[in-house]
């Protein structure tokens, strides 16, 4: 169903059985690591035109892996990660989830 790179790759899903009785499969809530207990690879320190996903290819080598970056900054918003220059985010160990 997922990308083996994809944050919801591991996740287990259930059904739901409609009233008119169809099935409904989804994916189970994924709840957010603390990113304090993350493993720490590196900081970084934003500069002035910084974009998430080019920090996250220098990085991690894979943009579309700015989840992980966000997870280790307890990030509900991407965006504000990259917001103000100077700012110091986490890029945490790649965790790998079974």
């Amino acid at each position: 169903m997922f990308d083996s790179t994809s944050r919801y790759y591991s996740r287990k899903t259930g059904t739901v059985t409609m009233p008119d009785g169809r099935e409904i499969t989804y994916v189970r809530r994924r709840f957010l690591p603390r990113g304090e207990d993350m493993p720490l690879l590196v900081q970084v320190t934003v500069t002035d035109g910084d974009r998430l996903d080019l920090i996250t290819a220098r990085t991690l080598g894979d943009s579309e892996q700015f989840w992980r970056v966000a997870d280790a900054n307890n990030a509900m918003n991407p965006f504000d990660l990259t917001a103000e220059p100077g700012k110091t985010i986490r890029v945490a160990v790649p965790q790998v989830e079974v």
